[in-house]
């Protein structure tokens, strides 16, 4: 019994996806095509593989190693996690480094507060 609770909860991906600032209008663009329900975001700074870059300023050089990213979470259904995947990867993709990363997690449950409504009928 125990194991049949698990499968039906766990019907759920957190998606946390870090992009380009520029590429956040795209970004919204494919998840509201994929009937994202809602979506979090946040401004964030950090590197990668790149490590930032160098920059003359009055004839001094300075190391800009953290570069201004976003940070974009949605709960999305598992049936439409893959799909929103792609198309990310597909048309945010500029082929430079630092274009970002999507880290996937499973949602065990979501409660909407306002009615106590739970699972995927909460998103």
């Amino acid at each position: 019994m125990m194991i049949n609770l698990l499968e039906e909860v766990v019907h759920m991906k957190k998606l946390e996806i870090i992009i380009r600032p520029e590429k956040l209008e795209d970004l919204k663009l494919i998840l509201d095509g994929c009937k994202a329900n809602g979506i979090m975001i946040t401004n964030i700074m950090g590197y990668g593989n790149q490590k930032g870059f160098k920059q003359v300023y009055r004839g001094s050089e300075y190391n800009v190693n953290l570069l201004p990213k976003i940070k974009v979470e949605t709960v999305v259904g598992n049936e439409i996690s893959e799909t929103i995947i792609e198309k990310i990867v597909k048309e945010i993709n500029s082929g430079n480094y630092g274009d970002g990363k999507i880290f996937v997690y499973d949602v065990e449950d979501a409660i909407r507060i306002r009615t106590g409504e739970r699972g995927s009928g909460a998103l």
